[in-house]
């Protein structure tokens, strides 16, 4: 299913969405699990309230634009990046307040992903006599949103995986040593895309061989980091160490997929993680990937899953068909024959099975260059598959969520 066509669309009203559109990209690295939305109202030709969504907990774009506004939006067109709400979470209910401030026309580029929502925002506008228009601008909004419509239509997140390759695609020397392949300005790069993820993984391998931090470093990162994401570890049996660097930071949680429970678990939980136990593999090869996902998803409100991993593990979610961006920042440097390859894909063994990719968006990154793939088609994020029952998901309904709680809150 497309996006529907906007309707009466004209030069000033996608000039006003795209400035609505750049409201809500103030959000991008603070709103999770919210999606970031942004709201401009327009009386008489002239912009007289502006809005964003910023954080959880706090007034919507559309609560913003209104105050703003004052007196002026009775009368006013609003334009939004999102189909306004109307329920009741920790804010109220958008289409009431843009209904009790009498504005005359919504415009919006997307139908809420949000079941609680989808469509009923438009419904309840209509019902209160104010002209609606949608689609405007769809794919842009689509674009910034595609980890929240991603967890509501699929069931999961939108999983990006970063590599840091040599020129000849190894991911370490021979002695495993990958610290650094890329230079600094590739790293701080890299700052960019974890800050605006719900959660970042990592597996039992890399987390146990290179003991990362996982999280968003504030000397990289330029802008005030708001939230440190989930650090999120997947392991078998729960080996990551009790001492390792990310159970030692005081912001953010770490959560620690198994599907073998044992004393480990607990003596990681004494240690201030959180663990959950999933189903297994029916290879028996370790956790189930779909099944992390989805409880990602459901249990932890995670959007956008950000992956730094080893060779197994990162060619385990491409040839699940569980990546659907892939990030790789390539240094101009050799690591020879011996080095460690980039993804471990044994299935692939001849020119017909190989794994062809679109064109990449390609950026310099002082001397390395950043490629970006797109696996996923945004057009795919309008099909809701997430309603789907099935054993598996039937099995997640029933495993217990964290004993804190999630770490997010919608809305």
């Amino acid at each position: 299913m497309t996006p529907p066509p906007a309707m009466g669309m004209h030069d000033s009203d996608s000039h006003y969405m795209q400035e609505a559109l750049q409201l809500a990209e103030q959000g991008l690295y603070s709103s999770d699990p919210n999606p970031r939305v942004g709201c401009v109202l327009v009386k008489d030709g002239k912009v007289v309230g502006r809005g964003a969504h910023l954080a959880a907990g706090q007034p919507h774009a559309e609560v913003h634009a209104l105050r703003e506004a004052g007196a002026s939006a009775r009368g006013a067109h609003a334009y939004v990046t999102l189909e306004p709400c109307c329920h009741h979470g920790r804010t109220g209910p958008c289409a009431e307040v843009l209904i009790a401030a009498g504005v005359s026309k919504v415009s919006y580029a997307l139908e809420d992903a949000d079941p609680k929502v989808s469509g009923g925002g438009a419904a309840m506008l209509r019902e209160a006599g104010i002209e609606v228009a949608a689609g405007m601008l769809a794919t842009p909004a689509l674009q910034l949103n595609r980890g929240f419509f991603s967890r509501h239509r699929r069931g999961r997140p939108w999983l990006r995986l970063k590599l840091a390759i040599s020129l000849d695609g190894k991911v370490a020397a021979a002695d495993g040593s990958s610290q650094w392949i890329t230079g600094s300005q590739a790293r701080a790069d890299n700052q960019l895309w974890r800050a605006r993820a719900s959660a970042i993984m990592t597996g039992a391998g890399t987390a146990n061989t290179d003991n990362p931090r996982l999280n968003v470093r504030r000397d990289e990162f330029e802008q005030a980091a708001t939230r440190q994401p989930l650090r999120v570890v997947l392991s078998t049996d729960f080996s990551l160490p009790t001492d390792a660097e990310m159970l030692q930071l005081s912001a953010g949680q770490v959560l620690v997929l198994g599907c073998r429970h044992n004393l480990q678990a607990q003596r990681l939980r004494a240690a201030g993680a959180h663990t959950a136990v999933l189903p297994e593999a029916t290879d028996g090869t370790g956790v189930d990937l779909h099944a992390a996902l989805a409880w990602l998803a459901q249990q932890q409100q995670v959007n956008e899953l950000h992956v730094e991993c080893g060779p197994r593990l990162g060619g385990s979610l491409l040839a699940a068909g569980l990546v659907d961006e892939l990030l790789i920042y390539q240094a101009n440097c050799l690591l020879g024959d011996r080095g460690l390859p980039m993804l471990h894909l044994p299935h692939i063994n001849s020119m017909s099975e190989r794994l062809q990719l679109a064109s990449a968006q390609q950026q310099s990154c002082g001397d390395d260059r950043r490629l970006l793939y797109r696996l996923t088609a945004l057009e795919q994020l309008h099909v809701n598959t997430a309603a789907t029952t099935s054993p598996l998901r039937q099995n997640l309904n029933s495993t217990t969520p964290l004993a804190s709680g999630a770490t997010c809150l919608p809305d």
